[in-house]
């Protein structure tokens, strides 16, 4: 459901976007409607690495606290959860990064660290 609502939001920006490059110069209204269309495409992707930061957070305590025979499959659950954590954070900053302050941008590169540092303590070798 939310890989869905976030194609839905960022076509709506995108046709924003398209329109804003076809239409005449800069109108403050269209300009509002874009800048609102962009901040609703980023909700999604943050979410989305959010959530990714937690999963790979769970499976790094899973890994590191459970069974050992399971640490690998740990490690590719932490590592999967990671890469969309890594993805969904880039779309914030895509959606974002004419706002440089904004603080859902440092939300989605904390998680992004988050998530990458969860599984960097799974791969690191055991002894």
């Amino acid at each position: 459901m939310l890989a869905q609502t976030d194609g839905k939001v960022w076509e709506d920006a995108l046709a924003a976007l398209r329109a804003a490059h076809t239409e005449a110069p800069s109108d403050a209204r269209r300009d509002f409607a874009l800048e609102q269309k962009l901040e609703r495409a980023a909700a999604a992707p943050l979410e989305i690495a959010e959530l990714g930061a937690d999963v790979a957070a769970l499976a790094a305590l899973a890994g590191e606290r459970g069974d050992g025979t399971y640490r690998a499959d740990a490690s590719a659950a932490a590592a999967l959860a990671t890469g969309g954590a890594r993805a969904a954070a880039h779309l914030v900053e895509v959606n974002l990064g004419m706002r440089p302050g904004d603080p859902r941008l440092a939300r989605a590169r904390a998680s992004r660290q988050a998530a990458d540092d969860a599984t960097a303590r799974l791969l690191e070798p055991t002894r």
